[in-house]
């Protein structure tokens, strides 16, 4: 009879020591195998080699990595670099390592695949397939950080700004980014990461609740609901109103300052009356706005607006004392910037 192995990654570490114990190991061996995991971000038990043959041997007849495999690897002029990995049940999601003042941002994914469909992304068209684990999402910010080691510099911050809803896959995530952030872990610096979401007001008052410290950006793109209604159908679940009442919340109880990532769409959201509507809106809650350039998705309808038109919108929420700034995407030309990652070259197999 076969006995299926776990995920290691996925039990406590009481529960190894409680395992090693009953097999006659040491109970301490349980904290060294929790820093291999987390701090050093191994993806094998040979790779321990502080423990003994045997023990790891033992190990490995328990237990399994849900590792993340290289598929594919594109590099953009630019320098930004977009990872394809398979994952291991045949599915695939992208990470895209971003250059910028010396220091690099990982953009990761927390589903494979997207349930939300969005109208302008071409994620959405993948359909959804899963939610990622925490060693999922673990692994594609070890192996960014790995990598800007290996150019000489340093991962400075991380984005879950790739495939899938994060807050539709909370749990993982946010024991993703305490692995992340733990001292016993990759002690990276909460501030320096950004949980972006469609707007699920329940989750965004969670997060409130679980007295959250890192960055929360909002995919708004509009202000106005018919308009946002047929972009995200999300807001025709939780309506503008819902997702400014979970704001004030959030950002009463946690002090946070939440992003607003707007996309402009030439002809569609562009418009003075929509920026102007976007103030209002914004005069609700303290609040920052990103301006993000449309970036084409294959047989898609929507356009990149004109820059005169940006300048003019622009100009008017500064006028309105907000907050703004240009969002500039990078890796354009291997459709590795902002709802670009729909992983082409494995849709075809």
């Amino acid at each position: 009879m076969t006995v299926e192995k776990q995920n290691i990654r996925e039990i406590p570490t009481e529960e190894i020591a409680q395992f090693l114990t009953s097999k006659g190991e040491k109970a301490f061996r349980a904290k060294q195998i929790r820093q291999w995991i987390w701090q050093k971000g191994v993806h094998s038990f040979d790779e321990m080699t502080n423990l003994p043959k045997s023990t790891r041997e033992l190990l490995a007849g328990q237990y399994i990595f849900d590792s993340l495999t290289t598929d594919r690897i594109q590099s953009a002029t630019d320098g930004t670099t977009k990872t394809a990995w398979r994952l291991h049940d045949g599915n695939y999601v992208e990470s895209v390592l971003i250059p910028g003042n010396d220091r690099y941002t990982v953009c990761v994914s927390s589903q494979a695949g997207c349930q939300l469909g969005c109208s302008f992304c071409a994620t959405g068209t993948l359909g959804f397939k899963r939610n990622l684990t925490p060693g999922e999402i673990f692994d594609q910010v070890v192996a960014a950080r790995e990598e800007a080691e290996k150019r000489e510099s340093q991962l400075s911050n991380i984005v879950f700004m790739g495939m899938g809803e994060p807050l539709m896959n909370y749990d993982n995530v946010l024991r993703a980014i305490d692995r992340i952030t733990a001292e016993d872990g990759l002690a990276m610096s909460p501030s320096r990461i950004t949980v972006s979401t469609a707007g699920i007001p329940d989750k965004i008052r969670q997060l409130a609740d679980d007295d959250v410290r890192f960055n929360l950006a909002v995919s708004l793109h509009s202000a106005r609901e018919e308009i946002r209604s047929k972009l995200m159908p999300v807001n025709r679940a939780h309506s503008l109103a819902e997702l400014a009442e979970s704001l004030k919340y959030f950002t009463g109880k946690t002090g946070i300052r939440p992003t607003f990532e707007y996309l402009l769409l030439a002809g569609i959201n562009d418009s003075l009356e929509d920026a102007k509507v976007l103030a209002a809106y914004c005069r609700q809650f303290p609040v920052k706005i990103n301006i993000i350039e449309y970036n084409a998705v294959e047989n898609s309808p929507f356009r990149h607006s004109p820059e005169k038109q940006r300048d003019i919108f622009i100009r008017f929420l500064e006028s309105c004392n907000m907050i703004v700034n240009i969002r500039r995407s990078k890796g354009k030309d291997i459709d590795a910037a902002c709802g670009q990652l729909a992983n082409k070259a494995n849709k075809k197999k």
